[in-house]
């Protein structure tokens, strides 16, 4: 590493590699070709993003010409990475630009014009802005896909191939995966040259400090476990199937007097990032979200997360849970199980490798309680108003959710 980045690691108190991190970093910053699979926490955004930024740096490049790319499949997860290699990419003078639906084109296509080394993207808005002339991929010499998994399960392979016969048939590829199925395996195939294997953690994704309860409640009583499990001290995320379901129960944990707040698709970026600061802060303590926000939610010393909503398979679990226990802490993943989703609910965590403790509970219940942390809510009415910043307040002086 060069010096002006190993200071800025050890000004973070980063002083000893996570396992990724050591068994990817020679190989990366040697030029190999990397597969990379390890859940999400595992410290893989600097895994593959300091690498790429000292083979990047001292190089400039020209107008609408970004010389590296990583490809994420959120919105989210693009801000992530972006905020975790900033003081890095400064340190070595690197310019970098994120490119995401949901936000301006025009300043995008403005910071690619000026010129990014690095450009951090979701693939349809990265092919927006090619298609309008504002970026070419053909000086790109490393290439990152981060979540790769996600981002086939999203639909957006056709997308992904079209950008990687863009860039440079002799540049570098790293592919990080927390799983590896049919159409990751086909990326790795197609582009990948004699890669470098690396696989942190067990495939399955499951995670030794991490705590899976399944907890069988009664159709009549779902609300009100839901309600007290939301009440806790502590912050929780709960994940539901739908935007309609998650911005019902938003509403009804608010009217209880839960700080929640409603995190999905349908959202606007801002609403979303600001939303999102409020949790980190502790102002929101009930994320309610759907499956498509779960990718790059990190939030530190989270400790619970609710699938209220039995996700659909495996691996939609095993990312929904990877909000919490991250980078080595403890955290509990609880699902709440009717009794005509018992059945599905069993084979979903075989498949996951996971042996949950489970539960019998209803609300109300010390046992629930001891599991979760669940207590009765106020019953007083919250508004989560907007921070004061908000440059259109409401007629009373601020902005309700």
């Amino acid at each position: 590493m060069p010096p002006a980045l190993l200071e800025v690691l050890t000004g973070l108190g980063l002083n000893e590699p996570f396992p990724i991190q050591a068994a990817t970093l020679p190989n990366s910053l040697a030029g190999r070709d990397v597969l990379g699979r390890g859940r999400t926490g595992s410290g893989k955004t600097l895994a593959f993003g300091l690498a790429l930024l000292v083979r990047t740096s001292g190089k400039r490049a020209q107008s609408r010409r970004p010389l590296a790319l990583i490809l994420v499949p959120t919105r989210e997860l693009a801000q992530q990475v972006t905020d975790a290699l900033t003081p890095y990419a400064q340190a070595l003078k690197l310019r970098l630009a994120t490119v995401v639906g949901g936000m301006p084109i025009g300043r995008q296509a403005h910071a690619l014009r000026n010129g990014a080394e690095v450009v951090i993207a979701t693939p349809g808005r990265l092919r927006d802005l090619i298609e309008r002339g504002d970026c070419r991929l053909d000086q790109v010499a490393i290439t990152v896909l981060d979540e790769a998994d996600q981002m086939a399960d999203m639909g957006f392979m056709p997308q992904i191939t079209h950008l990687l016969d863009q860039v440079r048939p002799d540049g570098q590829r790293m592919l990080f995966s927390a799983t590896l199925d049919r159409n990751v395996d086909l990326l790795v195939r197609r582009y990948l040259s004699d890669p470098v294997v690396h696989s942190v953690d067990p495939s399955a994704g499951a995670v030794t400090t991490m705590e899976h309860h399944v907890l069988h409640i009664q159709g009549a009583d779902k609300h009100a476990t839901t309600v007290e499990i939301a009440a806790r001290d502590g912050r929780v995320i709960m994940f539901l199937d739908t935007k309609h379901a998650v911005d019902r129960l938003t509403e009804q944990l608010l009217n209880s007097g839960v700080h929640a707040a409603a995190l999905h698709g349908g959202k606007s970026q801002p609403q979303r990032t600001r939303t999102l600061a409020q949790f980190k802060s502790g102002h929101v303590t009930a994320l309610v979200a759907t499956n498509v926000a779960a990718r790059g939610i990190h939030v530190d010393d989270l400790d619970l997360v609710v699938n209220v909503d039995p996700p659909n398979d495996h691996k939609d679990y095993l990312h929904r849970g990877g909000r919490t226990a991250r980078a080595g802490e403890s955290g509990s993943v609880v699902t709440l199980v009717l009794p005509n989703q018992r059945r599905d609910m069993t084979r979903l965590m075989a498949d996951a490798g996971i042996v949950p403790q489970t539960s019998e509970v209803r609300s109300g219940e010390a046992e629930l309680s001891r599991i979760t942390g669940a207590q009765a809510p106020s019953g007083i009415p919250v508004t989560i108003t907007a921070p004061v910043v908000s440059r259109r307040p409401g007629r009373n002086g601020r902005r309700s959710r």
